[in-house]
């Protein structure tokens, strides 16, 4: 009989007031029940919430290098379990193993920075205007900070947003994905294990409807963080406006690998392979259109359609390419856009079904799909689909590409190959997306280094490197002022 989870709220392990659960099942195979999760309301947020607040009064009079050093001690049990993580992983969402145990080694790179940081919460010390007084500004925590965050990365994404607002002082309420609980649930169990005080850390789990919304709508939660898609997030921003809330967005992409003629093409090969169909495209960085110069489209395109037609489907933990969609919702919605493609006229290459066989019948699997023909304007080029549907554009200049991938409501990534020096600076100046890579794919993020992007992809907050750590804490100005007189700022004390 599978398990059954509870929420962490108040220091302690408790069931929902809801009393009601919502299963979790394994993508690649629903046979496999992964256990029950509290599907929690409204009074759940409530209750965490009272408790975040003592956390946090406890928390934000803790050393900064002593709040590091708990994720130093995280960072090395992530470490101890990096193959466990990642195994639950995959089977809790199906992509494969060697992408999952990247996600872990995320999650431990920010654990190592974020301890770092706890010594680098810098102020500033700056000279006063008047004699004998001290001016300067210094970094203080918000409060509780509400953290929604999706299933493509279960362990690195909650990490992002975590563990910089633990390191400014602030206590933290995690409503992860209904779709991945059960890494949530470990993750919260190992920064207890690593020494992290039982109220500064509130799991609860639930529907973004109900818990979710909740959490947003909350007066004492002054911080959200936020991502997922452009409609939800939308939401979430008229409300956290409305009430004057600190909030970060980062939502949907429709990114694009550009290929010029000079390009190595074997690199670039790899490349749009690994963007496109990795985590089956459930990234907010997959790379959606390809963006091919016509002196190369036809025989790149070639490659392109016999290798993806290659990639091998299956658990994720089986040695195999691609794994599934995380649930029948997701694959409709692919199947839909597969439909609407050929209702505008794209070519569809390969791909654009659901496989046969009892193996794959038992979980979400969609094969690999390439649309040829795309134009700028059509619905496979301009909307988010979040699987793996590539669409093809072809163009006849440096210039025609950057326009094409400009294009777009969204503003993630993006990508060139060139071997020409000139034309890959040129695109990291014009390319209109918060990151943007010469002769790499559009998806891969390192610890240290901002993440997000531009448009309706985000709010111009970044998750990741030194950005994060101005969004999870206020700048506060002190004076000091040691004359024994009363001096009057902002009044002309200059002699004429």
């Amino acid at each position: 009989m599978a398990k059954t989870f509870k929420n962490f709220i108040g220091g302690s392990w408790v069931a929902p007031s809801t009393g009601t659960w919502f299963e979790n099942r394994n993508p690649a195979d629903t046979r496999d029940l992964i256990g029950r999760f509290p599907d929690s309301g409204a009074a759940d947020v409530q209750a965490a919430v009272r408790s975040a607040k003592r956390g946090f009064e406890i928390w934000r009079r803790t050393p900064a290098p002593a709040r590091g050093d708990v994720l130093r001690r995280l960072g090395d049990l992530l470490t101890t379990h990096k193959e466990e993580l990642a195994d639950g992983m995959t089977r809790e969402m199906g992509k494969v193993l060697a992408e999952t145990r990247g996600d872990v080694q995320e999650g431990i790179d920010t654990a190592y920075y974020a301890a770092t940081e706890g010594r680098r919460l810098f102020g500033h010390t700056v000279p006063s205007e008047l004699r004998d007084k001290w001016a300067m500004s210094f970094r203080r925590p918000i409060g509780v900070a509400g953290l929604i965050t999706p299933f493509n990365f279960p362990l690195a994404i909650p990490t992002w947003k975590m563990f910089p607002a633990l390191v400014c002082g602030n206590a933290v309420i995690l409503k992860p994905s209904e779709d991945v609980p059960h890494t949530s649930h470990r993750l919260v169990e190992l920064l207890l294990e690593a020494g992290l005080p039982p109220e500064v850390i509130q799991l609860v789990h639930g529907r973004g409807a109900s818990a979710g919304k909740a959490l947003v709508e909350h007066p004492d939660v002054p911080v959200i963080s936020f991502t997922g898609s452009t409609a939800t997030g939308s939401f979430i921003g008229e409300t956290c406006g409305r009430m004057h809330k600190r909030l970060s967005l980062e939502m949907g992409g429709k990114n694009a690998q550009i290929v010029m003629d000079d390009a190595d093409l074997d690199l670039a090969l790899e490349g749009v392979l690994w963007g496109a169909f990795g985590t089956t495209g459930q990234r907010c960085t997959a790379t959606s259109r390809l963006i091919l110069h016509r002196k190369i489209h036809d025989r790149f395109l070639r490659r392109l359609v016999d290798a993806a037609e290659a990639l091998r489907l299956g658990d994720g933990r089986g040695g195999y390419d691609v794994g599934p969609l995380i649930h029948e919702r997701s694959r409709q919605k692919v199947e839909s856009y597969v439909a609407i493609g050929q209702e505008e006229g794209a070519e569809l290459l390969t791909g654009g079904k659901k496989p046969g066989g009892e193996r794959l019948g038992r979980g979400f699997f969609f094969r690999p799909t390439i649309f040829a023909g795309v134009t700028p304007s059509m619905r496979l080029a301009q909307e988010e689909i979040f699987g793996p549907v590539l669409s093809v554009i072809q163009v006849r200049s440096f210039d025609e590409a950057i326009r094409v991938n400009n294009g777009v409501k969204y503003g993630l990534s993006s990508s060139i190959y060139t071997r020409d020096v000139n034309q890959g600076f040129r695109a990291l100046q014009d390319m209109d997306n918060g990151i943007s890579y010469v002769n790499a794919p559009t998806i891969g993020a390192e610890a240290h280094l901002p993440f997000g992007g531009v448009k309706q992809t985000g709010n111009g907050h970044r998750e990741g490197g030194w950005e994060v750590y101005e969004f999870y804490s206020e700048t506060k100005v002190g004076y000091v002022d040691y004359s024994g007189t009363l001096q009057r700022a902002q009044i002309d004390n200059y002699d004429d």
